[in-house]
C-alpha cells in the first residue's frame, strides 16, 4: 500500500519508514510536520496516512486535527493514530464523523511490531483499529445509558472487542469462543441497544458509538 507518515522525531520516522517499506509498502512521503502532512496527501492521494498527534507548528494537537482536515477533504485515504497520549476531544471526532478506515494506536504498541502492522492492515481495508487503552479512557468520559447496562459481561467483553476494531472471528479467538457464539452475542446486542431493525447503516458501528457514548 502507498503510505505517507508524519513524525516529528527523525528517529522514529526513519525508523517507521524502514519498516514499513522493509513490509513491502511503499512510502511515498515522510514528513515532520502538520502542514507538510496535508501538502503530502493532496500530493500523492495514499491508501493510508500515518501520523503522531503532537508535532509543530505548535507542539500540541496539530497532527491529529490534520487527520481531521484529511477526512475532510479526501475520502480515500485510511488514517491510522500514533500517539503517546490518548487526545479524547478529537479521537471522539475522528470517530464520529467516519468510523471506518480509523486507528489509533499508543506508541507503546509500535514496539510490538506485528500488533502494529495488523492495525494498518485493518485500517487500510476500511476497519476500525482501537488501542484498548484508547477505548478505556474514551469509556470513562461517558456515562453508561441503561441499555448497556442490560448486557451480559460477556456480551460487554464482545463489543468492547467490536471497539477495538476485531473480526468476529478475531473476537472468537481473543475471547476462547465459537464464532456462531460470537454472532449470537452480537445479535444479542443489537437486540438490547434498540438496533436490530436498523437499516441505511451498519449496526456494528452504531453498537460501538453507543458503547463509547457518542
Amino acid at each position: 500500500m502507498r503510505i505517507v507518515l508524519a513524525e516529528d522525531s527523525t528517529l522514529l520516522r526513519e525508523g517507521l519508514a524502514r519498516l514499513l517499506s522493509d513490509e513491502g509498502h511503499d512510502v511515498v512521503a515522510a514528513v515532520a510536520d502538520a502542514d507538510q502532512l496535508i501538502e503530502a496527501v493532496g500530493a500523492h492521494q495514499p491508501d493510508v496516512v500515518v501520523t503522531d498527534v503532537r508535532m509543530p507548528p505548535t507542539n500540541t494537537d496539530d497532527g491529529l486535527r490534520a487527520a481531521l482536515e484529511i477526512r475532510r477533504r479526501w475520502p480515500g485515504p485510511a488514517v491510522l493514530v500514533l500517539s503517546q497520549y490518548v487526545e479524547k476531544r478529537y479521537a471522539a471526532q475522528l470517530l464520529a464523523d467516519r468510523s471506518e478506515g480509523i486507528g489509533y494506536v499508543l506508541k507503546d504498541r509500535v514496539a510490538q511490531v506485528e500488533d502494529f502492522l495488523d492495525a494498518l492492515d485493518r485500517v487500510a481495508a476500511g476497519s476500525t483499529a482501537l488501542d484498548p487503552e484508547v477505548v478505556r479512557q474514551l469509556m470513562s468520559a461517558t456515562t453508561r445509558s441503561d441499555p448497556l447496562s442490560r448486557l451480559t459481561p460477556r456480551e460487554t467483553d464482545v463489543l468492547r472487542t467490536m471497539a477495538e476494531g476485531y473480526t468476529n472471528a478475531a473476537i472468537a479467538d481473543r475471547l476462547h469462543v465459537s464464532q456462531s457464539a460470537v454472532e449470537k452475542h452480537i445479535n444479542a446486542i443489537f437486540d438490547k441497544l434498540g438496533l436490530a431493525g436498523a437499516t441505511g447503516y451498519s449496526r456494528r458501528i452504531l453498537a460501538v458509538l453507543h458503547y463509547l457514548g457518542m
